[in-house]
């Protein structure tokens, strides 16, 4: 077996079960999971329609690219989304439906990272989503991690790393927003990463599966390929993002997404793909034209989503220190306590499932950021929502 297998950590909720375990919860209180980022909103009932309707396409082969149809549909909603030119997106060159932004990340990585190189490396937000770290080891990269503390607005600070680094950098990851902290980047930011790509010769990937769970509605998250068009590179140049219809319209089980962006790099991606074996079959295919062509059910989402923030927030603001996000369904507070011995306690008292933050991320010389922070997922609906959160109140003021 592949020797770099024996590099991989332990999944976050691998050891979520090990802290729980031997621990019985109070019998008279229900259990209320706020540790998975899974949507538990319903489903949008016309995108299960025209699965429905389409179960007969079962009985052909998908090609590798999908459907003209499914791609045209992304670039039209990635150029209304995101302000972009009519007709920027390229559905034959600028965009790759995939399956799910999790297999897309893991796979796009074992065919960007040229490991014949010496010693290449992948550079990661941290915290941040276990996969990055996990195709970095598979494809034979170094992991260098960028600490995303409260101090800069919890994004990746990239003058922390060193030239020498860079100068081995062959793939940059970013997340906006973020996971766990839901930090959106600017402009001027997605500059600097440009910047540094072009200067150094690596791939700038943008995981944006949260861009559509935002708080104020008058202020979308930016988007990489945004910033490219704002800043000339018109042909998204060392770029491409990820995104996917799990969080944006509660269909996490549909595992539908794509990549999108400079098109030399999906034309190779797409090669690899042909090999990998992962075509999304046709009615997941209709399912996804549906959901990318309305936005109604969006807002509606959203509009959940803020409602439970404004409710949970109002009951935790005493009682813990957190930023209330700009976006994603995360809330991301500081812990009176270890956040391990945070979590294990409220749901030994309160039957209550958190996940304690330095799951999330790594040790380096500067500490570990998830230390002391535990990561909430507003998914349930609100009326679990509000009991989780008065009881994560109570908790703390029995630790007090």
């Amino acid at each position: 077996m592949n020797s770099n297998l024996q590099l991989l950590h332990p999944y976050p909720f691998e050891k979520l079960k090990q802290l729980k375990a031997g621990i019985e919860p109070p019998a008279d209180l229900s259990h209320i999971a706020l540790s998975i980022g899974e949507p538990k909103h319903p489903a949008p009932e016309f995108v299960k329609q025209r699965l429905r309707d389409s179960i007969d396409k079962l009985a052909l082969y998908p090609t590798t690219s999908g459907s003209l149809e499914l791609r045209k549909s992304i670039g039209h909603w990635l150029e209304q989304r995101f302000s972009l030119p009519a007709q920027s997106v390229d559905p034959e060159r600028n965009v790759l439906p995939v399956a799910g932004t999790r297999e897309a990340l893991f796979a796009f990585t074992q065919a960007a990272i040229d490991s014949s190189d010496s010693g290449p490396i992948v550079v990661s937000p941290n915290p941040f989503y276990q996969i990055y770290e996990g195709a970095a080891l598979l494809a034979g990269a170094e992991l260098h991690y960028l600490n995303c503390e409260s101090e800069l607005g919890f994004i990746p600070n990239l003058n922390q790393m060193p030239e020498d680094v860079w100068r081995r950098c062959q793939l940059l990851q970013i997340c906006s927003p973020g996971n766990p902290t839901g930090a959106v980047m600017s402009l001027a930011q997605y500059q600097q990463a440009m910047e540094l790509a072009d200067k150094y010769d690596f791939i700038l990937s943008s995981d944006e599966c949260y861009s559509e769970v935002y708080l104020d509605e008058q202020k979308p998250p930016l988007g990489l390929l945004d910033a490219c068009q704002q800043l000339g590179r018109h042909d998204f140049r060392r770029c491409v993002v990820f995104h996917s219809l799990s969080k944006r319209s509660n269909l996490p089980g549909l595992r539908s997404g794509f990549i999108a962006g400079d098109g030399e790099l999906l034309k190779d991606f797409l090669k690899y793909r042909t090999y990998h074996g992962c075509a999304m079959s046709l009615p997941v295919q209709e399912a996804s034209i549906a959901a990318w062509g309305d936005e109604t059910h969006v807002l509606e989402n959203r509009a959940l989503y803020r409602e439970k923030f404004a409710a949970v927030t109002e009951i935790l603001r005493s009682k813990l220190e957190f930023t209330e996000p700009n976006a994603s369904f995360y809330l991301w507070p500081k812990t009176p306590i270890d956040d391990a011995e945070f979590a294990r306690g409220l749901f030994a008292q309160q039957n209550v499932t958190i996940l304690p933050g330095q799951y999330l991320a790594r040790s380096t010389d500067n500490g570990n950021p998830g230390q002391n922070r535990v990561r909430m997922a507003l998914v349930a609906d609100i009326k679990e929502c509000i009991e989780a959160a008065r009881r994560i109140a109570h908790y703390v003021d029995s630790l007090k």
